[in-house]
């Protein structure tokens, strides 16, 4: 049997060289420091773009488990459904909850966005809770929950619910200008949000209730960030104070429920979620409503008696099996290529973006660790632009709401690998964790605390340097 070179290689799920050199004659052939620039996530890298390009598998991960990829692609899109319902594997929603499907939030695996206008129920944003924790017993509570809950409400409002339950409430949003104006006289105007909680449907919340808005981050390359070496990240923090510009990055240490123990937090706004199974099982529990072997109470408080009247779907509506299916997919949804490299407007936002300073935090060349039970994962050069630890962003961006040893004013630094897809894919230009930024230059002049120098320079930026460096960002 004669085998044809190129069907070996697609059903390795690899990808020809040509596809990366460019070796068409309308095209130059990339050097190979460019193609480490344009695989932002090494390997893992597809060079599909359009509208689906945060939704791909891996680029190397064989044919032999992408129907594992598939397996969890479908219960991350397909929808929940309320209890008792023949579609056992896909039953127990709510009975209040945020969204019936994780595609919701996560629209084409992409980012999600405010709500619009009148629209106050957008199921790709949510509100985080909490008080203040005063007593000792809130003190040592902390330890596991990063948080204190509101006591009615919990930690997280859900604005939906079943036909026979209420909705907690509803997400009341309104924004102030606040004008900006460059060295050369331009003036660019910011929103300020300003959030609150309106029709209330199980009493008041407490008068020292903390409120943050929340929209949902792209889901491309996670399984990546999440096999970057403990010591690399720790080796951030180090240099970062030696560097004494400023920059002085931290882990957060966050509770792991599996190991029962505390360990590095690597995901979430504030790193408040130690590994990608950890995150989607709290993701099940508090956005769907669906218990699982992580989270096995429902997510009423005990002032919500409406989750003990309704039917479940049983003690794990969300099966380990589901579970693992997703961390599968979760952790191999492909980061697209970067492009327009050799662009000189591109190239000159590059040194822009280093010399600013901007790179201390946004980390690129960094190598995973060797992982065995993931090969695609393993051993890879990647350019993510983070470097998952906390820094105090200033009261511009504070939410005064702590999470584990993340203050008010702390964030973890967002991954900026497929930042220029944002709006083909989601339809929008909305950044930061709440979605205020309708731009990315609205989100660089947001950035305060640790990064006001850079900022500070970049008003002092040329508009022909302007747009180069936002070049550089859309290229990414």
């Amino acid at each position: 049997m004669k085998f044809h070179l190129a069907t070996v290689i697609m059903s390795l799920g690899l990808l020809p060289l040509s596809v990366w050199a460019e070796s068409s004659p309308e095209k130059p052939k990339y050097t190979k420091e460019q193609l480490a620039k344009i695989k932002s996530g090494g390997n893992t890298t597809t060079p599909k773009t359009g509208a689906n390009a945060f939704s791909l598998p891996a680029s190397n991960l064989p044919m032999s488990k992408r129907l594992d990829f598939s397996v969890g692609n479908s219960f991350f899109r397909n929808p929940w459904v309320q209890a008792p319902a023949t579609t056992d594997a896909r039953d127990g929603l709510g009975p209040i909850f945020n969204t019936n499907g994780c595609q919701n939030c996560h629209i084409k695996d992409g980012r999600g966005h405010p709500p619009e206008k009148d629209d106050m129920n957008s199921v790709s944003m949510l509100v985080r809770m909490s008080i203040p924790a005063l007593t000792d017993e809130q003190k040592q509570q902390l330890i596991k929950s990063g948080v204190i809950p509101e006591p009615t409400y919990g930690d997280q409002l859900q604005d939906f619910a079943l036909p026979d339950a209420k909705p907690e409430g509803k997400i009341a949003l309104t924004y102030t200008d606040v004008p900006v104006t460059f060295a050369d006289g331009e003036v660019i105007t910011l929103r300020k949000p300003n959030l609150s909680i309106t029709d209330l449907n199980y009493g008041p919340m407490a008068d020292d209730v903390m409120l943050s808005a929340r929209i949902a981050p792209p889901m491309i390359g996670l399984g990546l960030l999440e096999h970057i070496p403990e010591q690399t990240l720790k080796n951030f923090v180090v240099e970062q104070a030696a560097e004494n510009k400023g920059v002085s990055g931290k882990l957060n240490q966050v509770w792991d429920v599996r190991a029962n123990k505390t360990v590095t937090g690597r995901f979430g706004w504030k790193a408040g979620q130690p590994n990608l199974m950890q995150q989607n099982a709290a993701a099940f529990n508090g956005d769907i409503g669906l218990t699982n072997a992580l989270f096995e109470q429902e997510n009423c408080t005990d002032k919500q008696t409406i989750c003990a009247e309704l039917p479940n779907g049983g003690k794990h509506e969300a099966s380990e099996k589901v579970l693992t299916f997703v961390e599968f997919y979760s952790q191999h949804l492909a980061v697209p290529a970067r492009r327009n490299i050799n662009d000189p407007l591109v190239m000159k936002g590059e040194k822009l973006f280093a010399d600013i300073g901007c790179q201390s935090c946004h980390r690129t060349q960094i190598k995973t660790a060797k992982v065995p039970e993931r090969p695609a994962l393993s051993e890879q050069m990647i350019n993510p632009y983070t470097d998952l630890l906390l820094h105090d962003m200033g009261e511009g961006l504070a939410d005064n709401r702590s999470e584990f040893l993340a203050n008010g004013q702390e964030w973890r630094t967002p991954p900026l690998w497929g930042l220029g897809y944002t709006e083909e894919v989601n339809g929008h230009t909305n950044f930061l964790h709440d979605g205020r930024a309708r731009s990315v230059m609205e989100a660089v002049l947001w950035h305060g605390g640790e990064a006001q120098t850079s900022r500070d320079k970049v008003l002092q930026l040329s508009k022909s340097d302007r747009q180069a460096l936002v070049a550089f960002l859309d290229s990414l």
